[in-house]
């Protein structure tokens, strides 16, 4: 059963990679539900949202439709003064609501690297894959997107359900184990690292959950800028990311579509 937060994460995670930007867009359900979801009172759906718009805003193309989408500026205005938020939420729609209102520049706009949000200290990141035992449902989707946003550290991750993979940009001083040890502690999920091995075959390294104090989050982490990859991004490049391939086939945007319409159009 479907729920706002559930679409939301689909959709974001669809948005993360470039060949769906254009569909979602285009989609005749899936952006107005979006404009509407920037009034939601859960921030964990606001966020999600922003972040959606933010993947789907780096295709220059979509810009214009989705600046003259019906609700759109204004619901991002309003976002930038609402009281109650987060300062991650507020600076996120900020630069949501910046890049629509900015003059159309293509030049700009090829070399311009995916930024979200930068902190004021601007670390490198790396790229880890993890296969994580128990990933079989959205319950436990939301069980392990909790434990991993309550990692101080954790840049942002996206889910291959099909596989039981996430894929999880972190700082490099974080440990990995450190990821080990938040998803362990949701009793019923454990977490193993892919990479590749010299024979370019994918193998399963064992993360033992660290006895060092994870430190915690007070709010959602921040986003660093995709240039800060470390030399590790060759693991995520071979991670292949069959689920969301999938799931831009159209069957599940129109499932998305037809709950926002049943949800916000009755």
């Amino acid at each position: 059963m479907m729920d706002a937060l559930s679409v939301v994460s689909q959709l974001r995670d669809l948005a993360s990679e470039p060949q769906n930007r254009d569909v979602i867009v285009q989609d005749q359900g899936c952006l107005p539900g979006l404009v509407l979801f920037l009034d939601h009172q859960n921030p964990e759906v606001l966020h999600a949202t922003l972040q959606t718009l933010r993947y789907l805003a780096e295709l220059s193309p979509n810009i214009p439709t989705m600046k003259n989408e019906l609700g759109m500026m204004v619901s991002l205005e309003n976002l930038i003064v609402r009281e109650g938020l987060s300062i991650d939420t507020t600076a996120l729609a900020q630069e949501v609501f910046n890049i629509l209102s900015s003059p159309a520049n293509p030049e700009r706009e090829r070399r311009k690297k995916p930024q979200f949000f930068i902190n004021s200290t601007q670390k490198k990141a790396k790229s880890v894959t993890l296969h994580i035992q128990g990933l079989d449902s959205t319950d436990q989707r939301s069980l392990c997107e909790g434990a991993l946003l309550k990692v101080k550290g954790v840049i942002s991750f996206t889910f291959q359900m099909a596989s039981k993979r996430c894929t999880v940009r972190i700082r490099s001083d974080l440990p990995t184990e450190s990821l080990a040890s938040a998803i362990a502690a949701t009793k019923v999920l454990s977490a193993q690292q892919v990479v590749k091995n010299a024979a370019g075959e994918e193998v399963f390294i064992p993360l033992c959950p660290s006895e060092v104090e994870v430190q915690q989050n007070s709010a959602l982490p921040d986003y660093l800028p995709e240039e800060e990859e470390s030399p590790e991004k060759d693991v995520k490049r071979a991670i292949s990311r069959t689920a969301a391939k999938e799931d831009s086939s159209g069957s599940w945007l129109n499932a998305a579509a037809g709950f926002l319409t049943k949800t916000f159009y009755w």
